[in-house]
């Protein structure tokens, strides 16, 4: 091997990364830009197969991934947030919005009279442009938008080097003889599309590489089709090996996939192949990326419309693939308490797309939020009647809570770490802060269950008028408290008005029923032990409340 051989081993090697680099910028920068858009996609795919597909084609088109789309869905159904009837749709759409780099990649072969507008040529400059974006500019929305134009930059740079690196052996036998066989023998062609993809990771960067390899006219029509076929398979990879810790249904969703493209492999390979024994010439001819792109979007696109009405055979499919296990130890999983529930829902696979992964640390919050929601109404009840069996259902609770709370710590420092725009910094931050308070209430709910526990041993009651006290200040600070998940939820600052309204009436009650209760006191209507216990417990309550107070206020914050 002589030394321009290495030379252009070298040059292929650094096109391929900066092809694979830019893509990922890019996609970033096209990710970060579509900002609260993104986080409405998980809960705008229903039962609406149709719509599971445009919202997987979107996606990808935007994280220019359908193996990254995959490896998300995968973890949306480990974490129990998407079924398998909903996730098939979003895999097709991934298969078709795959496509989208393809044609850009296609946009370098617009012929010499238009030299001036192929991407090669204004690549330099969108690089330079990018660049002193992002180095220069002070605001979010340029860095991005600079992020955006530098990723497009390389992507083109990349494709430019590997196809001048090519170039020199374009007229090696070797090539020719190659792709001739691979255009002839259809299993051959698969495979090699299949193992390139596997091995890189990325459907979209082999199709770049295969379409290099026709822009220098060296790839026949049958191997490309072929191969390109393979390449739908391969890509199946990073999602199998996604699902290899996960549940059985995310198993099956990874099997869906790979049976999906399977299908689709097999049925236009047998029509490829017949094709081509009737008409061979056209399959010898040499083919160009535009047409690669061509058949890659059709491809796609018709595989999707023959599969989508049987979705549910795929996953009947998926089922026979990855079976249940006998002994009914999955079923039993799913009955499991509310920290095995976050555990599942704060899956890193969604870790690909950082607005996906604060949208369901959002929703965990909000699950914690209603868990504590639950436990203030438990101990309210507890106070009121100092049932035993009430009592430990609160302990317990605490517990799910604090636990909930180290597992959405740990996610969100995590997901701190990951890409994010100044606006998801300032989510990240007071999702931590929620957790917090939903935590110290958490606590004040045990304490509340502790006075109540005290009652019930030594048998202190409070007279009507106390009793009526109580339950008056403790509906304020349920009510508050709801509007403040209620708030977190939905962001709606009605929820957050009302929140504030709720805090005022219990920090006004709190005070008004101190100085009553201090006065009955003083008259010796109640005894001095249940005055302690009246006095923790409408302050108990009082703390609730501002806490419901600082979740809103988060709330307003981001608002």
């Amino acid at each position: 091997m002589s030394v321009s051989d290495v030379s252009n081993l070298f040059g292929f090697a650094g096109g391929l990364g900066m092809f694979l680099y830019g893509m990922r910028i890019m996609g970033d920068g096209m990710q970060k830009t579509a900002g609260s858009k993104m986080s409405h996609f998980l809960g705008m795919v229903t039962n609406n197969r149709f719509l599971g597909v445009v919202l997987g084609a979107l996606i990808t088109a935007i994280l220019h991934s359908s193996a990254a789309t995959t490896v998300m869905v995968v973890g949306f159904v480990n974490a129990g947030i998407l079924n398998l009837t909903q996730a098939v749709g979003v895999i097709m759409g991934a298969n078709i919005g795959t496509t989208i780099t393809a044609w850009m990649v296609s946009l370098n072969q617009l012929g010499d009279a238009f030299s001036v507008l192929q991407p090669s040529f204004f690549a330099p400059l969108c690089i330079g442009i990018g660049s002193f974006m992002i180095v220069f500019s002070k605001k979010q929305n340029m860095n991005l938008i600079g992020e955006i134009v530098s990723g497009v930059g390389l992507l083109f740079v990349g494709l430019e080097f590997m196809s001048g690196s090519i170039a020199p052996y374009t007229d090696a036998p070797i090539f020719a003889q190659a792709f001739a066989i691979m255009g002839r023998n259809p299993i051959l062609g698969i495979l090699t599309g299949a193992l390139v993809t596997a091995v890189i990771q990325s459907s979209t960067a082999s199709v770049g590489i295969l379409q290099t390899l026709a822009m220098n006219g060296i790839v026949t029509t049958g191997a490309a089709i072929y191969i390109t076929l393979g390449q739908n398979i391969g890509t199946c990879l990073t999602a199998m090996l996604s699902s290899a810790g996960a549940n059985r249904t995310a198993k099956r969703a990874a099997a869906i996939h790979l049976s999906f493209n399977t299908m689709g492999a097999v049925i236009f390979g047998i029509g490829m192949f017949a094709l081509s024994m009737l008409r061979p010439e056209a399959a010898s001819a040499h083919i160009s990326s535009v047409q690669i792109s061509m058949f890659h979007t059709i491809f796609n696109v018709m595989n999707t419309l023959l599969l989508y009405p049987f979705a549910n055979q795929l996953v009947k499919i998926s089922g026979l693939i990855v079976k249940d296990k006998e002994d009914g130890s999955e079923a039993e999983a799913g009955n499991a308490g509310e920290t095995t529930q976050a555990l599942r829902h704060l899956d890193q696979r969604i870790f690909e797309s950082p607005m996906f992964a604060i949208e369901v640390a959002q929703m965990e919050t909000v699950h914690m939020g209603q868990i504590a929601l639950n436990n203030i109404r438990l101990a309210s009840e507890a106070i009121e009647n100092r049932d035993p069996e009430t009592i430990e259902r609160v302990y317990k609770n605490e517990k799910d809570i604090d636990r909930m709370e180290e597992l959405l710590t740990g996610y969100l420092i995590k997901v701190n770490n990951l890409s994010l725009t100044e606006r998801q910094k300032l989510l990240v931050n007071n999702l931590f802060y929620s957790i917090t308070d939903i935590e110290r209430v958490g606590d004040h709910c045990e304490n509340l269950a502790e006075q109540a526990e005290y009652m019930a041993q030594h048998g202190i009651s409070f007279s009507e008028t106390g009793s009526c006290d109580l339950r008056a200040i403790s509906e304020k600070a349920v009510k508050s408290f709801t509007h403040a998940v209620a708030a977190r939820q939905t962001g709606d600052m009605d929820d957050v008005r009302k929140v504030s309204q709720y805090e005022d009436d219990v920090d006004m009650l709190e005070e008004e029923l101190r100085d009553k209760h201090i006065e009955r006191l003083s008259r010796g209507e109640c005894q001095p032990s249940s005055g302690v216990v009246f006095l923790d417990i409408i302050s108990n309550l009082e703390r609730i409340s501002d806490h419901a107070y600082n979740l809103a206020g988060y709330v307003k914050d981001e608002m």
